[in-house]
């Protein structure tokens, strides 16, 4: 890869290619988490932009650039008062749509007609806050939100979280479409109890089997993966030929330009969307759904306040402090030296690549066949986006963007592992405990 195809797909900043076409895509920018308390208004930067997001009074989200366009000042430390966002500087007040309601210092009323802030679209869902940067229709409205598993499932079964990584979005993207590393990376040299693996990823048994996952990671470290074309981005089926004749299937997914969606248990998968904040920082946002009981979102919390602190969801190891790493642990109880969390695992990984890595050093093997085929689908779109044709479009309402599907468990010997995992897909979502919609396969 050469220099100028790296900056193309990573670089995210308005006026860039990448940007353009990030920008046609609903994108996370909070947790609905970080607009609890006395005072709902946080400073958010995203794709590059310094904006203001809010709850007004009513209860409506309203998000905003961040300077006032009188002269400058800093909305985020404006109040929330009288129906909207008023800067401390000389009052003007604006409200969730940009639309200026008071410049109590102009002797003429109707001096606010003349003043709009630049307003953005916002959608809360599941506990996660999306915003619309791009182009909107004639009337004004963006998109609807895709018609994604995490995105219709009531509340109490989807949780959301996020955190900081201190590196370009893409290499944070591209460790979740790499079925390989978890072998290695994630390896764990004894199998926990079923009992405790309740929202750990790769602690769980795999569904139609009481085969844990970590022991088929580590004893079976060659996997055949194929990647194929779909409507919303790539499936990626990685096969595990086990002992006896068995085959462990697991299918996940990238949904384009910049989420992967995975399983986390038989009954519980990932959507997990990264997000640059600017070219050299991101958020990962994670929504886990669950097929079955509500989740307990207490208990998720809890595992991942663990690792990372608020306001800012900021992970407590990270380049600052090597990860945590310890060379004694390394060299007598974990593979990586750097505990047992799989998100300090990948931190690590993708951090240590630099703040945006030099592609044009790697050397890439047959396990990142699903990496080159995100790189060609993300470039040509990309390309089509700069001939003033639209980029593939994640479907609304209840057709093929629906699900992904996504799932890991034991196909029985003499059993097609395609014929598999549709099955077990189509299972799980007719025994689901909220209505879900039917997912063509």
């Amino acid at each position: 890869m050469t220099p100028e195809q790296n900056d193309l797909i990573t670089l995210s900043k308005p006026g860039t290619p990448l940007g353009d076409l990030l920008r046609r895509y609903w994108q996370p920018v909070a947790i609905s988490d970080e607009l609890e308390g006395a005072r709902p208004l946080k400073a958010v930067k995203l794709l590059g932009q310094d904006l203001v997001l809010f709850r007004d009074e009513a209860g409506q989200l309203g998000l905003v650039d961040r300077d006032c366009p009188h002269r400058g000042a800093d909305l985020a430390f404006g109040r929330l008062e009288d129906g909207g966002l008023r800067c401390p500087f000389h009052g003007w007040l604006f409200d969730v749509n940009g639309k200026c309601l008071e410049t109590p210092a102009e002797p003429n009323p109707a001096f606010c007609n003349r003043i709009r802030q630049k307003a953005y679209p916002v959608r809360e869902r599941g506990g996660m806050i999306f915003a619309w940067l791009g182009p909107v229709d004639e009337n004004g409205e963006p998109p609807a939100l895709p018609a994604l598993d995490c995105l219709t499932a009531p509340d109490s079964h989807v949780f959301s979280f996020k955190g900081y990584l201190d590196c370009n979005w893409l290499q944070a993207l591209e460790v979740g479409m790499d079925p390989a590393h978890a072998s290695f990376l994630h390896r764990y040299f004894e199998d926990a109890e079923a009992d405790a693996s309740y929202g750990k990823q790769f602690r769980a048994h795999s569904t139609d089997s009481d085969l844990p996952m970590t022991k088929v990671l580590r004893e079976y470290d060659c996997p055949e993966i194929a990647v194929a074309s779909t409507d919303s981005g790539l499936r990626i089926t990685t096969l595990r030929h086990l002992d006896g004749g068995d085959t462990h299937v697991r299918i996940t997914n990238v949904l384009f330009p910049q989420a992967f969606v995975i399983p986390l248990s038989s009954t519980m998968t990932i959507t997990q969307w990264h997000v640059p904040i600017d070219d050299h920082s991101c958020y990962w946002y994670a929504m886990f759904t669950s097929f079955a009981e509500p989740v307990d979102k207490p208990l998720m919390r809890e595992q991942r306040l663990q690792l990372y602190t608020l306001p800012d969801y900021m992970p407590r190891v990270g380049r600052h402090n090597d990860w945590g790493f310890d060379p004694a642990e390394q060299r007598m109880r974990t593979f990586t030296g750097m505990g047992e969390d799989i998100n300090v695992h990948d931190q690590w990984a993708v951090e240590s690549q630099g703040r945006i890595q030099d592609r044009t050093r790697e050397h890439l093997g047959t396990t990142d066949k699903a990496i080159v085929a995100y790189r060609v689908m993300l470039i040509g779109q990309i390309k089509q986006l700069q001939k003033g044709e639209s980029p593939l479009a994640l479907a609304a309402g209840g057709d093929a963007a629906t699900g992904p599907a996504t799932i890991d468990g034991v196909a029985p010997a003499g059993t097609s592992p395609d014929s598999y995992w549709r099955e077990a897909v189509s299972r799980l979502r007719a025994e689901a405990s909220w209505d879900v919609p039917v997912l063509a396969l």
